[in-house]
């Protein structure tokens, strides 16, 4: 039969936010649980190296470093469950998560570590080469394509950043977008222009990316033009999507304050969201950054404001 438990806090997610949220409520005693949802570590299990997490001089690999992470949340206390949360009853404390097991459980605080997955191209050869060479984060990857030829998928404000910030690596970066003109803000184009090392593809949507896993990664990508539909292949050694984000938010209806892109709203200098109790850190509520480092950084803080939240209303149920 389906269980129903009460905890003072669930955590939802287990990426570095949620991990680290563990970290410190469990060493709080206040037993927490996480809830894992549907990617177990979050986006970082599809990366295969990680070089600017601090404390690993020589990197580590992403599935790696999530299982540190989990086992030294673990190590204190904490309670992780492989399930995945359907909906959410936010209206009133203690607060109610039904879960894909059927299980239902209740807390006292909720911190919402739920990410944002990132938009991909749909192809399997594309989900075949992530980590190796395919990637969704150029702050994140870019180091590893120095002086290499590569290729960014998009046309909006962040394809274009993105081909920007990887020249300082790459020796020649591809913006691949399927128009013949950018939908980024005048001032990036400009500024996309004006660097020698982009060289702008109009008119193209990638086909299928080339290349094995078990030989290198990447060495290509087939592109079809959508006006001639002329099909052709473009020699390069990474690929990075920059199609955007989605904030993983929907199982919260509209009980959440959200910005038109639907990541989560969050107080100034603060992870809590507009109803009290409630906490919000990591890719859910940070589209500017969306690094791990700051990610795990936002865990503390709800943590924190968790704890200092239960001791001031401890033995209270309230009514939203």
């Amino acid at each position: 039969m389906p269980e129903e438990r009460h905890h003072k806090v669930i955590i939802l997610g287990s990426g570095p936010a949620g991990y680290t949220a563990a970290i410190y409520t469990a060493r709080a005693s206040l037993k927490p649980v996480v809830i894992q949802g549907m990617q177990p570590g979050g986006q970082l299990t599809i990366t295969t190296e990680v070089d600017n997490f601090p404390g690993f001089e020589e990197g580590v690999d992403g599935p790696g470093l999530m299982e540190k992470l989990k086992a030294q949340a673990e190590r204190f206390g904490t309670e992780i469950l492989f399930d995945s949360v359907l909906s959410t009853d936010l209206s009133q404390r203690p607060f109610k998560l039904t879960c894909d097991s059927g299980d239902v459980y209740s807390c006292d605080t909720l911190v919402i570590c739920t990410g944002a997955s990132a938009r991909w191209l749909g192809l399997p050869s594309e989900k075949e080469l992530q980590g190796f060479g395919v990637s969704a984060c150029a702050t994140c990857d870019g180091f590893f394509f120095r002086d290499q030829e590569i290729a960014v998928v998009g046309g909006g404000d962040a394809a274009v950043e993105e081909a920007i910030f990887l020249t300082n690596f790459a020796s020649k970066v591809y913006l691949i977008h399927r128009r013949d003109a950018l939908r980024a803000e005048k001032i990036m184009q400009d500024r996309m222009a004006a660097n020698e090392k982009i060289e702008p593809v109009w008119d193209s949507v990638v086909e299928e990316i080339l290349g094995d896993p078990q030989k290198g990664g990447v060495n290509g990508v087939r592109l079809k033009n959508v006006k001639s539909n002329e099909v052709s292949d473009l020699a390069v050694t990474g690929v990075f999507v920059a199609i955007g984000h989605t904030p993983n938010t929907e199982i919260f209806g509209d009980a959440l304050d959200k910005d038109d892109a639907g990541y989560l709203i969050t107080k100034p200098d603060s992870t809590a969201t507009n109803i009290e109790g409630v906490f919000a850190a990591g890719d859910v509520q940070d589209k500017i950054y969306r690094q791990a480092v700051t990610a795990a950084g936002s865990g503390c803080m709800a943590a924190l404001e968790a704890e200092r939240f239960l001791q001031a209303t401890e033995g209270e149920a309230t009514r939203i």
